[in-house]
């Protein structure tokens, strides 16, 4: 189990408690106050600071491992994420008091697309909290947990990474779908920032059922998977391996499977 589930999840995963959603956590007044300076945050600092961070990290890898470590572990107290395949996030949207579909912030920063609507807050009214982004207001999406399903199941087939998304943590107030084009993913697959665990899972090929077709690869964003020419077959790299799950979607003959690592 990751920390979180550890420390928040008295037991289970930690995204499955109804608690971390609650309007309590909401209504604290701090997390409203870091929630309405986030968006600004992000829109006049983010860009600047992956640039800072990859320099630091080619030029200066002794002060990019120490910047890295305070950098992670503040994020993990304010806006931290985690990796879930398409069945938690499903459950997930069964479980909040709203679903509103919102631009993605991370695409506008680094594509100029302020109508990427690829992030789905939970129990969350963004009226308020964006004034500086108007294009928000003009492109919300109040959607129904089978409407939001129907969402999620379109982005995994597209290849999209599901992970939640703590505002303060321990409350989990976004599910993002994320691509090369997300600021979390480039600081953490460029290895710069350790901002989102891994999911709970980890994916497996039946060995017997792959047919080499490699239509996976095309759709892992972790390039974990591998394909051997000597026996024609695809193999997954457990260490590389986020447990996203969108592998799965492209083959079509259901050779890939997720584990929980949590009852293993």
């Amino acid at each position: 189990m990751c920390e979180f589930c550890t420390k928040h999840g008295e037991g289970k995963k930690w995204y499955e408690i109804m608690e971390h959603y609650s309007k309590e956590l909401l209504n604290d007044p701090d997390r409203m106050a870091y929630m309405k300076r986030f968006i600004p945050s992000i829109r006049n600092n983010a860009r600047n600071n992956l640039s800072k961070l990859e320099w630091v990290k080619r030029r200066m890898p002794i002060a990019h491992r120490f910047i890295r470590k305070m950098v992670t572990a503040n994020a993990k107290k304010y806006h931290f994420g985690q990796v879930v395949p398409l069945e938690d996030a499903e459950n997930i949207v069964e479980m909040v008091d709203s679903i509103t579909r919102i631009p993605c912030i991370c695409r506008s920063v680094l594509t100029g697309n302020n109508n990427a609507r690829y992030c789905l807050l939970l129990g969350i009214d963004p009226i308020g909290i964006c004034d500086d982004w108007p294009e928000l207001k003009a492109n919300l999406e109040v959607l129904t947990p089978s409407e939001a399903k129907l969402v999620l199941r379109e982005f995994d087939n597209q290849g999209l990474i599901h992970s939640i998304w703590t505002f303060k943590t321990p409350f989990i107030g976004a599910i993002c779908n994320c691509d090369g084009n997300c600021l979390a993913y480039r600081f953490q697959v460029g290895d710069l920032v350790d901002i989102m665990f891994k999911s709970e899972y980890k994916a497996q090929v039946d060995l017997e059922l792959c047919v080499g077709c490699r239509n996976c690869m095309k759709l892992c964003q972790f390039n974990a998977i591998a394909y051997s020419i000597a026996d024609a077959k695809c193999y997954i790299n457990t260490e590389k391996c986020y447990g996203c799950g969108v592998c799965r979607a492209s083959c079509k003959t259901r050779a890939i499977q997720l584990f929980d690592m949590c009852d293993t």
